[in-house]
């Protein structure tokens, strides 16, 4: 049970999606799960999201509210029709600003061809439209959480437009980057259209190349800045992982902090997973096998006793490694293993990964598509879960797979350097196996010490048990979150 804190906080979490009503990345899981954590710990946390097309409102039971928002971009008036619910499950307050010509779309910032051409003006209608919103439902929040770009502008409103005004005055905001490679960037002409003036677009502000940046603006202007793991606080600070964002970080470094992402382990657990073919724990973990062997039928596979399963679920793009893979798939293939993959993505490697099914149709198994029951399956019933990620500003694939008794295959990097330690055979501690270089051949070297381990069981069932009794609950990384909100507010942090 969490601890409650001492001064309750009222904190307005905004975010561009949210489990379980839209979700394209690992933001939507925090979105999800963070506030429950916070409300557990005893605060009014509120969520406010964009009502998209794809957001059932029957089955969560929107309503729309009497509250409306006006917004002028580019000397057009825009409304936001506000509407609410709550979290399924608890009584989390979640609004929805709707407006049907930004919002009411196939998928939420993208089709295939690319960018939706207006995104920018669809969030600064999101991220001016918020502010007002709070105004208008009489909600004054200690503390706004912003995330990514989407929401990127609310901490420039808050110390521009918007200063003056008392309802704003003492409103503090926290803005956390959850990726950094996609940052909001255009061209400059919309600083006008977002209501800015130019007083703003500076090098020290929110110029950026000569073009406007929204996750820029959310760094300057916010009170407190952190992201999803300590490692990947770190990286983001080089040139090699900023993104051209690294010197703004470093100006601001005292303000920045990493907090690891938690898991939601009421959705993600063994024993209790409602999505596996068969439940397990640490006490009866050769129910395991059983989710292995319906798995592998699921996907053309034969069972073979002794031979390894290899797992990967993941977006098929370069940021995952997966050129890795491409490399040494044929070395792998000669290896004692099976392989099974799901996930969508890059074009290219939907066709890879489907040649390669056709060249080894034995030993491996690929699902170009997104199905939540695979992917639980996958996580149970493989022995090892891949992420050879480029860079992983925390991940949540090695948290579940550890949960899960499925040893991890990671590159130390970002969070899966925070989470994942190396198996040390002398002194029996670790949970995973690490490779540093970012080339294949370190990939496959980790995979083949992988396979080796494999083969004694006895190592094996160790390296298992290390990873499942890890806790990485949401709950302590609230705690964090909270301490960071008083930092932000000024509030004096107590000795524990």
């Amino acid at each position: 049970m969490a601890k409650k804190s001492p001064k309750k906080l009222k904190i307005l979490f905004a975010a561009s999606e949210v489990v379980p009503f839209a979700k394209t990345g690992g933001l939507a899981d925090v979105a999800g799960a963070l506030p429950k954590a916070l409300r557990e710990l005893g605060h009014d946390v509120r969520i406010v999201m964009p009502r998209y097309e794809c957001i059932n409102g029957e089955k969560f039971g929107i309503k729309p509210t009497q509250y409306a928002v006006n917004v002028d971009i580019a000397l057009y008036n825009h409304r936001g029709e506000i509407h609410e619910s709550t979290v399924p499950g608890t009584d989390i307050p979640v609004y929805f600003i709707d407006n049907p010509e930004f919002f009411h779309r196939p998928e939420l910032y993208r089709t295939p061809q690319g960018e939706y051409w207006d995104n920018a003006e669809r969030f600064i209608f999101f991220s001016r439209a918020v502010v007002e919103m709070i105004k208008e439902i009489g909600f004054q929040p200690d503390v706004i959480n912003c995330n990514d770009w989407h929401t990127g502008l609310i901490p420039v409103y808050l110390k521009t437009i918007y200063s003056g005004d008392e309802f704003y005055k003492n409103i503090k905001t926290v803005y956390s980057i959850h990726n950094i490679a996609y940052q909001g960037a255009f061209d400059k002409s919309k600083l006008l259209h977002a209501g800015l003036w130019w007083d703003i677009f500076t090098m020290d502000k929110i110029e950026f190349y000569d073009m406007v940046n929204f996750m820029k603006g959310g760094i300057v202007f916010a009170d407190k800045v952190n992201t999803v793991s300590e490692k990947y606080r770190e990286e983001i600070m080089t040139p090699e992982f900023g993104y051209n964002l690294d010197g703004v970080l470093r100006n601001r470094q005292q303000d920045v902090v990493g907090i690891l992402n938690g898991i939601d382990y009421s959705a993600w657990d063994p024993r209790t997973d409602k999505l596996l073919y068969s439940n397990y724990s640490e006490e009866t973990i050769e129910e395991k096998e059983n989710v292995k062997k319906k798995l592998l039928e699921e996907n053309g596979l034969k069972y073979i006793e002794g031979v390894p399963l290899l797992g990967l679920v993941s977006r098929l793009d370069d940021q995952k490694g997966l050129d890795f893979i491409a490399a040494i798939i044929d070395d792998m293939m000669r290896l004692n293993i099976q392989f099974v993959l799901l996930g969508t993505g890059e074009e290219r490697y939907h066709h890879m990964f489907n040649h390669l099914k056709s060249k080894y149709p034995e030993k491996l198994g690929v699902n170009i598509k997104f199905d939540n029951k695979i992917a639980h399956n996958i996580y149970a019933g493989s022995d090892m879960f891949l992420m050879p990620s480029r860079f992983e500003p925390c991940g949540l694939g090695q948290l579940i797979s550890l949960k899960y008794g499925t040893i991890p295959i990671v590159r130390e990097t970002g969070g899966l350097a925070d989470t994942v330690k190396q198996y040390n055979f002398k002194t029996r501690q670790g949970n995973g196996f690490v490779f540093s270089g970012y080339n294949p051949w370190d990939l496959l070297h980790a995979i083949r010490m992988a396979a080796d381990s494999y083969k004694n069981r006895t190592v094996w069932k160790r390296i298992m048990n290390n990873g499942m009794k890890q806790d990485f609950a949401w709950e302590g990384s609230a705690e964090h979150y909270v301490a960071l909100y008083e930092k932000a507010m000024g509030i004096k942090q107590q000795e524990q």
